[in-house]
C-alpha cells in the first residue's frame, strides 16, 4: 500500500476548499483517508482568513515513513518550509523565473522582504574603487 499525501476537495461550486490528507493511493480523491493533516484555502476571502493550516508533526511523521506527496501538496509543503524545492522550481521554467520565496503557512504572506534591484546596484558600485 502506497500512502500519498494529497488534497481532497470540499466547498461548493466556484469556492474550493481543500483538506490535506494521508490516503491510500488507490482510494478516490474525496474517498477514504487515513488521516487529515490540515487544510488549504486558495480563496481566503474578504475576512482575510487563514490560507492554510498544517499539523507539521504529523506531516513530518508521514514523510518519514515513506508517504509520497502529490505535486500540489509538494508545492504547499515547500512554501511552508518542510520540503526542499521541487526539481522544476530549482531549474526555472519556460514562462520565466518562478517565485521561490518562503511563505508563512498560516497567513499565506511572504516571509522575506524582496530586495530592491537599485539598492543592490548601489551597493555594488560603492565597493568598487574609482580609477
Amino acid at each position: 500500500m502506497v500512502v500519498r499525501i494529497r488534497l481532497a476537495r470540499f466547498g461548493c461550486k466556484n469556492k474550493p476548499f481543500y483538506r490535506v490528507m494521508a490516503a491510500d493511493s488507490r482510494s478516490p480523491r474525496d474517498g477514504k483517508h487515513l488521516e487529515v493533516l490540515g487544510y488549504y484555502n486558495p480563496l481566503p476571502g474578504q475576512d482575510s482568513g487563514k490560507r492554510m493550516g498544517l499539523n507539521f508533526d504529523r506531516v513530518k511523521y508521514w514523510l518519514s515513513v515513506g508517504a509520497q506527496p502529490s505535486d500540489p501538496v509538494q508545492r504547499i509543503l515547500f512554501r511552508a518550509g518542510l520540503l526542499p524545492p521541487p526539481p522544476m522550481v530549482a531549474m526555472g521554467r519556460k514562462g520565466g523565473p518562478r517565485d521561490t520565496r518562503p511563505v508563512d503557512p498560516m497567513t499565506g504572506r511572504v516571509l522575506e522582504k524582496p530586495t530592491n534591484a537599485k539598492q543592490i546596484k548601489a551597493d555594488g558600485m560603492e565597493g568598487e574603487a574609482a580609477p
